[in-house]
Formats: structure tokens, sequence, C-alpha cells
């Protein structure tokens, strides 16, 4: 996949989370890095970020953990182009197992394109939506699905939950010790439809980006599942991470409201 012209203000931008746990923003797209790097220069890498932006996250790797720093695993929350984007770029370096759910599996494995965008939703990133990739890509050499036991193997510290809605196999990642939460595309903190918001990454919290979302009852039930975990901390897909006590306050607010303000007219019950 060739780079996309579409850049936030926050492109470049790492956070440390924890010190095992660091977000970089890439381009509008979050990934997350999994590793201490006071005890080791391998880590693990959560979804894989815009096309053409392999490079982007190999420096920011070498920069957090060191030249010649590894990279065991990649999990991925779902498939779509900018949770997939340097897919191929990082598996020339680092040739390493990819992690996903099951019903994902046709996506990544070139046998089933996403589903196009609902053209109906506002805003100017939603419109651009159609000129966005949906095809699937085929990583089956490196694919390894997950069980339906929430265990993720390379993690054992973590599980995942299942929170589709936004794609039929998406996932969150949870730690029941820290109650940090990687929430993928199931929650963001900014309005994805909205192009000066993404552009801005003004902070407010959402639902799935709406224009790829194909079941909002589902979404919404995945909502409801994250609420229900208390997170601490949260890493979403799209804006800044978010703690405490304005996470509990804005995921009450999220579920209290999701079908009035996150559910498009045409896919209101």
């Amino acid at each position: 996949m060739e780079k996309m012209p579409l850049t936030s203000i926050s492109s470049g931008l790492g956070i440390e989370v924890m010190p095992d746990l660091y977000c970089f923003n890439v381009q509008i797209v979050n990934v997350c890095f999994i590793g201490n790097p006071n005890e080791g220069n391998t880590f693990i890498l959560v979804d894989a970020g815009m096309p053409g932006s392999g490079e982007m996250i190999i420096q920011e790797a070498e920069k957090r953990f060191g030249k010649g720093c590894k990279l065991t695993n990649i999990i991925l929350t779902h498939g779509h182009f900018d949770h997939v984007g340097a897919i191929e770029q990082l598996l020339q370096k680092w040739d390493v197992p990819i992690y996903a759910h099951p019903l994902e599996e046709p996506y990544l494995t070139g046998k089933e394109d996403y589903p196009p965008p609902n053209n109906e939703v506002e805003g100017l990133v939603a419109k651009m939506s159609p000129m966005f990739p949906r095809h699937s890509i085929n990583i089956s050499s490196n694919l390894q699905l997950l069980g339906d036991d929430g265990k993720i193997p390379p993690l054992p510290n973590w599980r995942y939950i299942r929170t589709p809605g936004h794609t039929p196999g998406h996932i969150s990642l949870f730690r029941d010790s820290d109650r940090a939460l990687i929430a993928g595309d199931a929650i963001t903190n900014v309005e994805q439809e909205s192009l000066y918001e993404v552009l801005t990454q003004k902070q407010e919290m959402h639902g799935p980006p709406p224009y790829f979302t194909t079941d909002w009852q589902a979404a919404f039930a995945s909502v409801k599942a994250i609420e229900a975990l208390e997170p601490q901390i949260a890493i979403t897909g799209h804006g800044f991470p978010i703690t405490g006590d304005e996470l509990h306050t804005n995921l009450k607010k999220l579920v209290t409201n999701f079908e009035q303000t996150e559910i498009p007219e045409n896919h209101r019950v």
C-alpha cells in the first residue's frame, strides 16, 4: 500500500503510558509497543499503522528499545487498512507471528474484502472514506488465529475481549493487574469522521469510526462490555490515551448516549 496524505498534529508523538506500554501515533492512528526497554530489547506490537509507515515504526522502536531491537509478535485488533498498513514492511525486517481473531481471517488471507463504507455518514473524513483501501491482505504464512478462551499466547498477562461491530473479529486487549485497555477502534478518543478533529486530535470519546462500522448493535454491546471492565487507562485506535475519572465518566456518557449520538440514522432500529 502506498502512503496516504492524511496526517494529524500528533503524528510521530510517542507516549509512555506505563513502563512497558507505549502509544505511538502514526499519521492518524495509534500503534502500541508492549515491552519494558529497561528489561531488554524485545517488544510486541499491537496493530501496524498506516500504509507506508513501516520505517517510521521501525525508527521509533529503535529509539525506544535500541538499535538491534527485536519485534517478537504482532497482535491485530482488526484488519482495516490503517491497522495493517505497514505490516509487509515490518515483516521484511522481522519475520514474526501475527495473531488475530478467527473472524478476521478472511480479510487477512486474501479471501474477502471489507464491505464498502456507509457514505451517508456526515463529516469530511466520512465523505473521503470511499477512497480508503478496503481490500484484504494475505499474511497467511505468518497468521496465527487466537483461540476462543481469551488467551493471547505471547502475552500471558493480558487477555483479549471480543469487541465486534466495527469488524466481525475486532478484539480489544485487557490486563487485569492494572486495568490497562488497548481498545483498537471499539472506542475512539476523537471524532474520526471529522477531518478537522482528526487533524487537530481534539479529545472527545466516541464509538467506532462510523463509516466502516457494519453492525451497530454489536458495536453498542462492545462499548458496554468495555465500560463493564472499568479500565483505568485506555489506548484507543484514534486519539490520545485517556485515564482515570475522565475515562470512567466519558465511557458512562458514551454508553448512555450511544444510540442517539453514535449510530447513523440509516442504521437506527
